[in-house]
């Protein structure tokens, strides 16, 4: 399974992009994981358009709220039913377009509390780090 976080605009707090990075290179051992960032919502439609067989997650205040060790599981049920990529779409200051919100079938909330885009990132970014610990058995999830 491939994990990529398809993102509308620029993490430019270069305090939020080094811990970024710091958890997608965390993550790369247990599964290949990028990072897309584009300017705006048709642009990432487009994006969405070139890849039709992935799995669409958008993080919305709204969506279902899983806990670590339910991501964890969800995560790894994907993995052994052999689910090729997983996008994960992450919006900007302004959300998301309508039509980027019609091509995701699913949806999670990180928590009902608003944070900005760029600390909400790097928050899905640890707790895809930690679904992979847990599923791995590692002592960090405690």
């Amino acid at each position: 399974m491939r994990i990529r976080l398809l993102m509308l605009g620029k993490t430019r707090r270069p305090e939020m992009r080094a811990i970024l990075e710091d958890y997608l290179k965390r993550i790369g051992r247990s599964c290949p994981i990028e990072i897309t960032e584009v300017r705006n919502g048709d642009a990432a439609v487009k994006r969405l358009d070139s890849d039709r067989a992935a799995t669409f997650i958008l993080l919305d205040a709204a969506g279902k709220n899983l806990d670590s060790d339910a991501l964890a599981k969800w995560l790894g049920e994907l993995r052994d039913r052999g689910t090729r990529e997983l996008v994960f779409l992450c919006g900007d200051a302004d959300g998301f377009p309508d039509p980027v919100r019609r091509r995701a079938l699913q949806k999670f909330s990180l928590s009902p509390m608003t944070f900005s885009h760029e600390l909400a990132r790097v928050m899905l970014a640890e707790q895809l780090y930690r679904a992979f610990a847990i599923l791995s058995g590692s002592p960090y999830p405690k």
